[in-house]
Formats: C-alpha cells, sequence, structure tokens
C-alpha cells in the first residue's frame, strides 16, 4: 500500500483530539481502531470513500499495489516546528503505518 499524508496538527489546548494511528493487514488499513476492507477496489480501478471515513480523494490499485491519500492528525506540542511542505509517501506491506511527523528532539531529564 502507497500512502500519501496529508498532516494537520490537532488544536492547541484541545483534549480529546488523538494522533493518528493506523496499520495495515492485506487490502485492510486500520486507522484509529477502525477497519477498512479496501479488497473491493478493482485493478486498475479507482473507489471514492464515501461517507466518514480518513481517506483524500480517491483510491486506487495498479500492479495490485493500492494508492490513497490518508489524513493524519498529530500533537503541535510534539512536533518540530516545521514539517515537509511535500507530505511523505511511503510503502507499507504489513504492520504498523510509521508516524511521518518530524518530533522536537527529546529533552534529558535532569
Amino acid at each position: 500500500m502507497h500512502i500519501t499524508f496529508i498532516c494537520s496538527a490537532g488544536l492547541p489546548g484541545q483534549p480529546g483530539q488523538p494522533e493518528t494511528s493506523a496499520s495495515v493487514a492485506g487490502d485492510t488499513l486500520t486507522v484509529d481502531g477502525l477497519d477498512y476492507d479496501l479488497s473491493a477496489v478493482p485493478e486498475g480501478g479507482f473507489a471514492e470513500p464515501e461517507g466518514d471515513h480518513p481517506f483524500v480523494g480517491r483510491i486506487r490499485r495498479s500492479g495490485g499495489v493500492l494508492t490513497l491519500s490518508l489524513r493524519w492528525r498529530y500533537d503541535a506540542a510534539t512536533a518540530a516546528a516545521h514539517q515537509p511542505t511535500v507530505a511523505p509517501v511511503l510503502s507499507v506491506v504489513a504492520g504498523a503505518v510509521p508516524d511521518p511527523i518530524i518530533r522536537k528532539p527529546a529533552t534529558p531529564e535532569a
């Protein structure tokens, strides 16, 4: 699965806005605990997501690989001030989707 991230920082001081987490298992993408079965996307075709979902734009399959854009929320308090202007693209075969956010360096405890 090729995933392009559309990243947005949560509002400062707004509790209840957890960071996005996701994983891949076959043609199923799990985002924030909800499974999205993408097996119906045909080879060489597209799907237009409907309803409440984390996708941006079409999902397509080419050469057996699903390609999609995913909304990714993050906590601005833990993120570096400058994030890339071009959304990163990651290829995930199985397992956890890596966090695309550049984080602030950890401060050593005194």
